[in-house]
């Protein structure tokens, strides 16, 4: 079942093409415009031509990763960083296991199905009127 995003948009940051196409045929199947971009540098370009309701990053990605990316939204774009569903395959790093701890932010650990994918998204989406984060 589809959820009602009345056509928000998402932008998908991940250097690994299988992620990208995934993430971009569940998000599109659920109603989503999705954008996808390789980091956060093309993210940062991104985002200052569009408004996203959501972005779903990678937390290790080349030039800028998801941390910096965060950061980059704290200092410039206050509030959007709260619309970042991370990902990772690196779950083990003392870095990353920090970072995500002190945010509330939802992730997903990679590798991930199309249904945890659903979730999360569906699950953000549910969060998202009531609190404006998640």
């Amino acid at each position: 079942m589809k959820i009602d995003v009345r056509k928000k948009k998402i932008l998908a940051i991940d250097d690994e093409p299988i992620i990208i196409r995934i993430s971009e045929k569940v998000l599109t199947a659920e109603g989503f415009e999705v954008d996808v971009a390789c980091n956060g540098l093309v993210a940062k370009e991104m985002i200052s031509k569009k408004e996203y309701d959501f972005y779903l990053s990678d937390i290790r990605t080349p030039a800028m990763n998801g941390m910096q990316f965060y950061e980059y939204l704290c200092q410039q774009h206050p509030g959007q960083e709260r619309k970042i569903i991370f990902t990772t395959g690196d779950v083990m790093s003392l870095d990353v296991r920090n970072f995500l701890n002190m945010r509330t932010n939802l992730f997903l650990a990679k590798p991930f199905t199309p249904d945890d994918l659903r979730y999360v998204i569906r699950k953000a989406v549910a969060l998202s009127p009531k609190t404006n984060a998640f």
